[in-house]
């Protein structure tokens, strides 16, 4: 089959389009025909090396979490898919070799829910890592209550533009960084977005003076040092990007593949609570382009790879 691939660490150059083995199909596993596979930062930070230290390449490597396809194998045990069936995926496995990025991908029943009937296929691509980051974060690790003010970093990215969404439908009051060309793209997810950057902290101050019950940190660095002055008495901090967060009291998350979950944001995607923005579109044979964008850090919602897969 086709499909992107590197066999060392390094730069989007690193990627190759051509020809891979099949996927072999386990007992606990379904054959999924690729339709889109989205982008995200793990994947070029995976391929530069840098979670080589909890993840173990077995090269060569197919990038890529996030995929909606089509089922077209079960596995031997498998009750919940049958062929035909429209899937959406966060495929990770606990080292890095057989991703989306590809024709096909054997994906575990563990990492797959039905697809949202209203969403593409390149929409629908975009909501399985994001989605879940957003949600188990705002459930699990923040706890998030109504009447509550969280901070979301990056509103206008991929997670942070769903965890606005899903923040306002917890009942919560979410302020949003966002450049200001993003700051209508924010008001529209319901958020009310503050311009990143020098002075940060005084703009959230004058949207919450007595500081935020929550803050989602996105970003990292100097934004984490900043936000954890921001946070109120009682209140909680967890961090996707910067595992510091426990010097200031919070918490570093890393979002795991759950079908419940996943299958539940299907549902809020299926009731209109939760969309997903697709900037931009690359076919599969240029997926080193759509990495070198999402790379740029300054893209609003999703980057997709569309994949035209061998019947």
């Amino acid at each position: 089959m086709k499909a992107i691939s590197y066999a060392r660490y390094g730069g989007p150059e690193v990627l190759e389009y051509g020809e891979v083995p099949d996927p072999r199909v386990g007992p606990d596993s379904v054959l999924v025909r690729v339709r889109a596979a989205a982008v995200n930062p793990v994947d070029w930070k995976c391929r530069d090396g840098h979670l080589d230290a909890i993840l173990q390449p077995v090269f060569p490597v197919v990038p890529g979490w996030d995929v909606s396809g089509v089922v077209v194998r079960p596995g031997a045990s498998v009750t919940e898919f049958t062929v035909g069936d429209e899937v959406i995926g966060y495929v990770r496995e606990d080292f890095l070799s057989r991703g989306t990025f590809a024709e096909y991908v054997a994906a575990p029943v563990r990492t797959l829910a039905r697809k949202p009937r209203n969403l593409s296929f390149e929409e629908a691509a975009g909501l399985p890592l994001t989605g879940l980051t957003a949600y188990q974060v705002l459930t699990k690790a923040l706890r998030v209550k109504r009447g509550e003010t969280v901070l979301v970093h990056a509103a206008a990215g991929g997670v942070g533009s769903i965890a606005v969404q899903l923040g306002r439908h917890l009942g919560a009051r979410v302020i949003g960084t966002a450049s200001e060309r993003n700051h209508a793209f924010v008001r529209g997810l319901g958020g009310e977005p503050v311009t990143y950057g020098e002075g940060l902290a005084e703009r959230v101050r004058g949207l919450a003076p007595e500081g935020v019950d929550a803050v989602f940190d996105t970003v990292g660095g100097e934004t984490l040092k900043v936000s954890a002055n921001l946070v109120a008495p009682g209140g909680r901090l967890v961090s996707i990007a910067d595992a510091e967060a426990v010097d200031y009291g919070g918490r570093y998350f890393f979002v795991r593949p759950d079908a419940e979950d996943l299958l539940r944001l299907t549902e809020l995607a299926e009731q209109g609570v939760v969309s997903v923005h697709v900037s931009e579109t690359f076919p599969l044979e240029r997926a080193a382009d759509a990495h070198r964008l999402n790379q740029e850090g300054r893209t609003r919602g999703k980057v997709v790879v569309k994949v035209d897969s061998a019947e």
